[in-house]
């Protein structure tokens, strides 16, 4: 306990390396202290199942748990079952969001929902492939213990008519205690979150083409235009125009190999340097895209990301008050997650786009 304590003290300690007694400590020392108990975020420790899994006490022990985009499963899902189920439990706020949880791991945790010992009263699973079976199992669960749930955040899935219908009656229902329901942004392309593209044309590199009403670039034959001092140089890059605060939501139809990020205003316009490239430095993010498949890039730090299919569309929503950045691909009309940077953003960002081979193009839907 005392060496766990010395690290947590000094900044030194590390998850990757703590020993089963270390974790048991940790454990201790998290439970024991109620000003850590507040809100649990996972992000703090590492974003990984095998830390929750770990954790798992000190979740129990939280009135808030924050666990977005730390690629969790159906064994999360049931170990959460298991602390919602637990009449010790204080957990009242639950962030599940961007996981990969599918109908499967809702099912599990609908089983903890279903508990007469579940307090929980804000639940989010936004952009975690719930479809109209989750939808089915969350208003079972919910039918059965009806006097807890004040929140449920579905947004970014695929419910369908039936799934909306049936989480929907329940804000009707007088045995119900549910008071908001979210449920935009499925792929409808009418989400409350959308916001339409404008692109600086002050900042677009010689190397990049603007056609079809300056909504598609193209990298190609080196263009005339004229100088400015926003104008990227020496990379094939250019920025969009207005500053994002709040939430937004766009989607872009992309060929060849292209970044699609986004950007502190303040980012290099002149030079080679990485200060200049997106994702290579710490005020911009992006996700590469290209026929082999994708990856992330922050901090000149590239992390390939496993997915089964390329889908030559990808959305990206980011929620800067709340410091989300999410990155998906877009098949079949359904939000596909990819990738999430969970982050403190200080600056408005700007979307950006990044071309690597001659050919490529990006065009805003």
């Amino acid at each position: 306990v005392k060496s766990v304590q010395q690290g947590r003290s000094s900044g030194s300690l590390s998850t990757d390396k703590l020993s089963p007694a270390q974790w048991s400590a940790l454990v201790f020392i998290l439970v024991s202290s109620g000003k850590d108990l507040d809100v649990f975020d996972l992000m703090k420790y590492s974003g990984s199942e095998e830390v929750l899994l770990r954790l798992l006490p000190v979740v129990k022990a939280s009135s808030k748990a924050l666990l977005s985009g730390c690629n969790l499963s159906e064994r999360s899902c049931e170990a959460l079952s298991s602390v919602l189920s637990s009449q010790s439990s204080s957990l009242r706020e639950l962030d599940l969001s961007n996981n990969n949880l599918q109908d499967s791991g809702v099912k599990l945790l609908s089983a903890g929902l279903k508990s007469p010992n579940c307090n929980l009263e804000t639940l989010s699973l936004s952009g975690c492939l719930v479809s109209e079976e989750g939808c089915a199992s969350l208003a079972s669960a919910l039918t059965f213990n009806p006097s807890h749930l004040k929140e449920l955040d579905l947004s970014y899935n695929h419910p369908g008519d039936s799934g909306v219908k049936l989480l929907s009656t329940g804000l009707k229902d007088p045995d119900w205690r549910l008071e908001a329901l979210r449920y935009g942004g499925t792929c409808c392309r009418s989400r409350e979150d959308s916001c339409q593209l404008t692109i600086d044309t002050n900042t677009v590199s010689r190397h990049l083409k603007l056609s079809e009403d300056n909504r598609k670039v193209t990298y190609e034959e080196l263009q005339s235009y004229p100088d400015h001092p926003d104008r990227f140089d020496y990379w094939p890059e250019l920025l969009c125009r207005t500053g994002l605060t709040g939430r937004c939501y766009w989607e872009v139809e992309w060929r060849g190999y292209v970044y699609i990020s986004v950007s502190y205003r303040r980012i290099k316009r002149k030079g080679y340097s990485e200060d200049c490239r997106f994702g290579g430095n710490d005020h911009s993010w992006s996700l590469i895209c290209s026929d082999e498949g994708y990856s992330v890039r922050h901090n000149n730090i590239k992390t390939p990301l496993s997915s089964s299919s390329v889908s030559n569309r990808v959305s990206v929503y980011v929620d800067c008050p709340a410091g989300i950045l999410s990155f998906y691909r877009v098949s079949s009309d359904s939000l596909i997650h990819l990738h999430t940077f969970n982050t403190t953003f200080t600056e408005p960002l700007l979307p950006g786009f990044w071309f690597w081979t001659y050919g490529s193009s990006v065009f805003l839907c």
